[in-house]
């Protein structure tokens, strides 16, 4: 299979991992991706570890897969001379250096636009192309942090705490590369290509958006309520006899039947939690009543019941645990690099029921320089 995107150029100018990551989606689908870096060192990512795979981390042998490398020094003329010359031809120009860099090294949307107006020239900001932290440095955490995502994660009497994966980058990567193919269907029609622009911040954003307007209509701050939803209850992680589960009644009906496999059918007609209104407003007293009643019984017990009437629920599974289980091993999702056996999550899309394969590995840093600088 050879991609959805088969023919499609793109530069990737990418450190860390949101703009490597839009590079590497791209890539699954098909796109051929030139992934630029520093002579000295190349993307900083390389060196993210241990664990280490022929001296390159494992996240970076993830977000670049499927990649060409070459090794330009963009300090100087000659530098800039030939990465233009890789750009003449491209479809799409992804980057993520810091603010200002761009236009300090003159290779900006006008500079490359300029030499190719068919290009679709996507940027990858921290908080974003204007404004005063415009060219503040920017990871994951601290947007998560600037962009209110910490005061809404984790529990209320907790000290501010940040989703483990990195939710901003990966989402602004996805933010990019849908810009990227609206893009290429608008150069369709136009023939011209344009500047698509997103941030860390905006995507941190996106993450709260309910909040603000919450916050907009009512005044009110959402407040942090662990392993829970603050708009629905039961909605959150409970203990069991053994190990936690996930239990996500989110209708009445569904909290109906969950009620009656707790032995309480009549929470059911109590004015106290029969409609999710009730129950958001007496959330201490359905959780205080819900919490020794599960305690009785193991987890496997409970998903075995709650299923049979079909209550959304889940096991709380360690990443092992997910590996073992019948449904992620038919998800066909596992992929296997080509020269490292490095077992990694493949594209989350399949194309007409066939998930996109790698065909390589990670690049060696300039492991293409002399296919494509001559």
């Amino acid at each position: 299979m050879r991609g959805p995107l088969a023919g499609i150029k793109v530069i990737e100018i990418g450190q860390a991992l949101a703009g490597p990551l839009a590079g590497a989606i791209l890539a699954d689908m098909g796109a051929d991706v030139i992934k630029i870096e520093k002579p000295d060192g190349g993307d900083d990512a390389r060196g993210w570890g241990p664990p280490f795979i022929e001296e390159a981390s494992i996240m970076f042998h993830v977000t670049n897969r499927n990649k060409r490398s070459v090794t330009i020094d963009m300090k100087n003329a000659a530098g800039i001379e030939k990465l233009k010359t890789l750009v003449r031809d491209a479809d799409i120009l992804i980057q993520n250096l810091r603010s200002g860099v761009v236009g300090d090294l003159g290779i900006g949307p006008d500079d490359m636009r300029a030499i190719n107006p068919r290009l679709i020239y996507c940027s990858i900001w921290a908080f974003g192309r204007n404004g005063p932290l415009a060219k503040a440095p920017g990871f994951d955490p601290l947007l998560q942090a600037f962009g209110g995502v910490m005061m809404q994660t984790g529990r209320h009497d907790d000290p501010p705490t940040f989703c483990a994966p990195a939710i901003n980058d990966k989402a602004t990567a996805q933010w990019c590369v849908i810009g990227a193919l609206a893009a290429l269907q608008q150069r369709q029609v136009t023939g011209q290509g344009c500047v698509i622009d997103t941030s860390l911040l905006d995507s941190a954003a996106s993450w709260v958006d309910s909040s603000l307007a919450t916050y907009h209509v009512t005044g009110e701050l959402s407040q942090r309520t662990g392993a829970a939803t603050p708009a629905i209850v039961p909605y959150q992680a409970f203990e069991t006899a053994d190990r936690p589960m996930v239990i996500a009644a989110g209708y009445d009906r569904l909290f109906h039947k969950l009620a009656a496999v707790l032995g309480q059918p009549d929470w059911a007609t109590d004015p106290r939690f029969a409609r999710g209104r009730d129950r958001i407003a007496n959330r201490d007293v359905l959780l205080g009543l819900m919490k020794p009643i599960l305690l009785t019984r193991t987890c496997a017990e409970w998903l075995a019941a709650f299923e049979n009437v079909g209550v959304p629920c889940s096991p709380v599974n360690t990443i092992a645990e997910l590996e073992q289980t019948e449904q992620f091993k038919a998800s066909d999702l596992l992929r296997v690099l080509p020269g490292s056996d490095l077992p990694v999550v493949g594209l989350p899309i399949s194309f007409d029921g066939q998930r996109p394969r790698p065909h390589s590995g990670a690049p060696r840093l300039g492991q293409h320089n002399d296919e494509l600088l001559r």
